[in-house]
């Protein structure tokens, strides 16, 4: 609607007979409900304030932002909604104030915690003491939470690079101290039977916290400074196989019976055949230790249109709701010689695949880790178009 119609409309009104001017006011309200209508559908929130900084409308977008009810707000002071801002002078248009609200951002915790950017307009030109102006609301909440996540990531990826060092030069010295054991070991068996005896037990548990903080270093490293994995067409069935007999002995020693449920063609999928043997050995060690006293271990290959799944069901001791919340973060185990980092590991490795990792566990029935690896192949699926019977 332009401007000039209700300029010409008001002098015209003495000259207008009823029909007419019906017709004209009509029109008025069409325009004006056309426009309430945009001005509710949009995301922005838009205020107006009159002259004597009073709110004379809001659209629903600027209630939520702000938390109020444009029936009850209306005609009030807009200080009480928009504080930390003089008025006075934006109505004046101070080009001091207005080159300060430019770019200006606020942050407010009621209704909820936002972060809004807004900006002022004059109505009517340059007269926004006599006629008023418009503020337009911004929500820019996601902006400001990508921004923070950055720094965030920027910050734990320095600890990680300082972390990784000192766990570099502990285990210079780790790897002197498991050689000198080993030369003090040969010392021991020179001497007489029962003075080497006691000796030898005493080395035996220094080489075993050796070899402990050798591993913790080992899969801490490789959870901080991973590498970018070297993709491969290959049949993962083919590398969880390959897992099983590296850990034959271990299923026997503790009563686990492995079940293997697989289908007759499992599609390729690119992966780089080392991380993902390690990341299905950290899952298949995780499920022994979940089986003290024996058990079944089933090992489920399914396929669909994108991905290919991997399910490792143990009938274990299963995890508590709130084990359950923590599994992923690093250094929480529930067991007395975990590091807390191998299932941290495993879901770094299926992430940097393109794949996803999901548990499912019940206290005293047991767990299920599953592995979606995308095919090297995605199937395209025709869709039935709304006409057509399914």
């Amino acid at each position: 609607m332009k401007s000039g119609f209700i300029d010409k409309l008001v002098e015209r009104l003495d000259r207008l007979d009823p029909e007419s001017l019906q017709t004209h006011f009509m029109r008025l309200a069409k325009d004006r409900g056309m426009l309430e209508t945009v001005f509710q559908a949009i995301q922005e929130g838009v205020l107006v304030v009159d002259g004597e900084a009073r709110l004379t409308y809001a659209n629903s977008a600027a209630e939520k932002y702000l938390g109020f009810s444009a029936e009850t707000a209306v005609g009030r002071p807009v200080a009480g909604f928009l504080d930390d801002i003089d008025w006075d002078r934006v109505l004046r248009f101070d080009a001091k104030e207005w080159s300060r609200l430019i770019s200006r951002e606020i942050e407010i915790t009621y209704p909820e915690h936002r972060f809004l950017s807004f900006y002022i307009v004059p109505l009517g030109g340059d007269d926004a003491k006599h006629n008023g102006v418009v503020i337009i609301l911004r929500d820019v909440t996601r902006e400001h939470k990508h921004e923070a996540d950055m720094v965030e990531s920027e910050r734990i990826d320095a600890v990680k690079l300082l972390a990784a060092g000192v766990a570099h030069e502990i285990g210079n010295p780790l790897n002197a101290l498991n050689i000198h054991l080993q030369l003090l070991d040969r010392e021991v068996k020179r001497l007489p039977e029962d003075t080497s005896s006691d000796l030898h037990e005493l080395l035996d548990v220094a080489r075993t916290e050796v070899s402990r903080l050798d591993l913790i270093i080992t899969q801490f490293l490789s959870a901080v400074r991973p590498s970018a994995p070297t993709l491969v067409v290959e049949h993962v069935d083919g590398v969880i196989k390959e897992t099983l007999n590296l850990m034959t002995q271990e299923f026997q020693d503790r009563k686990i019976d492995v079940l293997l449920e697989f289908p007759k063609l499992v599609p390729t999928i690119k992966l780089d055949h080392d991380q993902i043997k390690q990341a299905f050995f950290n899952l298949i060690r995780n499920a022994l230790q979940a089986m003290p006293d024996g058990g079944e271990l089933r090992i489920v290959i399914s396929v669909s249109d994108d991905f290919v799944s991997i399910s490792f069901q143990d009938n274990g001791v299963g995890i508590s709701a709130e084990e359950l919340g923590q599994i992923f973060e690093p250094y929480h185990t529930t067991k007395e010689d975990g590091s807390g980092l191998g299932l941290m590991v495993v879901q770094r490795i299926i992430q940097d695949h393109g794949g996803e990792l999901d548990i499912i566990s019940k206290q005293g029935v047991g767990t299920s880790f599953t592995v979606l690896l995308p095919r090297a192949e995605r199937r395209v699926k025709l869709l039935k178009s709304r006409g057509e019977k399914l």
